[in-house]
C-alpha cells in the first residue's frame, strides 16, 4: 500500500505539472483549473480502486468523482470544460451554486414549429456528450420552453417534443439514460417579457439542468 500511495503522488505531481499554462499577459505558469481538478479525482478514484476490491469497490468508485475534489470543485471542472467546448455555438452556460444550466436557443436547435434537431447543431450536442460522459455524477434535467403565441396545448407538445429530441439524442450518444429526464413547460417558465419579438424568441429554448450528485 505504500508503495501504491508513493506512485500516486508522483502522478499528482506530473498531473499537476501537466495542468499549467503560461498566463500571456504576466509570461508566467499557472494551474488549469479543469486539469488539476481531473488529475485530483484521478489520484482519488485510484486510490480508492486500489484499497478496495470487488462489490465495494465497485460502490466507492460511484461517487469518486465527487469526493475527489469536493461538489463545487467538481462542477467547476464541468464548467471549465463546457465553456471551453462551447465558445462561440450560441449555447449559454449560467452557474447557480452547484446547478449548470445551459440553454439553447430555439432558433439555432430547431427549425420552426418543428422538434427535429437541426444537422448543423448536432455537433454542438456531440461536444456536449463528450463533457457529460467524462462527469458522471452528475443527473440531467432536459426542458423545453416556449413564447406565448398559439394555443396552450400546441405549446405544451411541443416544447415536450423538443425537451425529449436532446434527451434522446444524448442518449443515442452514449450518455446512461437513467441520468436524463425530459419535460416541457410550455409557456409558463418565460424569462422576458412575450409582448415583444426579441422577448418571445428568448422564451424559445431548451435547458439542459446539471446538477451534482449528492
Amino acid at each position: 500500500m505504500t508503495r501504491l500511495i508513493k506512485f500516486s503522488v508522483l502522478m499528482l505531481a506530473a498531473a499537476a505539472l501537466a495542468a499549467c499554462t503560461t498566463n500571456p499577459y504576466t509570461g508566467q505558469q499557472q494551474a488549469s483549473r479543469a486539469a488539476t481538478y481531473g488529475a485530483l479525482g484521478g489520484v482519488v478514484c485510484g486510490l480508492i480502486g486500489a484499497a478496495e476490491s470487488g462489490q465495494r469497490a465497485r460502490n466507492a468508485a460511484l461517487g469518486c468523482g465527487a469526493i475527489g475534489a469536493g461538489v463545487g470543485a467538481y462542477m467547476d471542472a464541468q464548467e471549465a470544460e463546457l465553456r471551453e467546448e462551447l465558445q462561440g455555438t450560441g449555447v449559454q452556460i449560467r452557474r447557480n451554486g452547484d446547478q449548470l444550466d445551459l440553454i439553447m436557443p430555439g432558433n439555432i436547435t430547431f427549425a420552426t414549429d418543428s422538434y427535429t434537431i437541426r444537422p448543423n447543431f448536432e455537433p454542438v450536442l456531440n461536444s456536449v456528450s463528450e463533457v457529460l460522459y467524462k462527469f458522471t455524477d452528475t443527473r440531467l434535467r432536459v426542458t423545453g420552453h416556449t413564447d406565448s403565441t398559439g394555443s396552450r396545448d400546441y405549446n405544451y407538445d411541443l416544447s415536450n417534443r423538443r425537451a425529449t429530441s436532446v434527451a434522446n439524442y444524448l442518449a443515442s450518444t452514449g450518455i446512461d439514460q437513467n441520468r436524463l429526464i425530459s419535460q416541457g413547460m410550455g409557456p409558463d417558465q418565460p424569462v422576458a417579457s412575450n409582448d415583444t419579438e426579441s422577448g418571445r424568441a428568448a422564451n424559445r429554448r431548451v435547458e439542459l439542468q446539471i446538477v451534482a450528485l449528492q
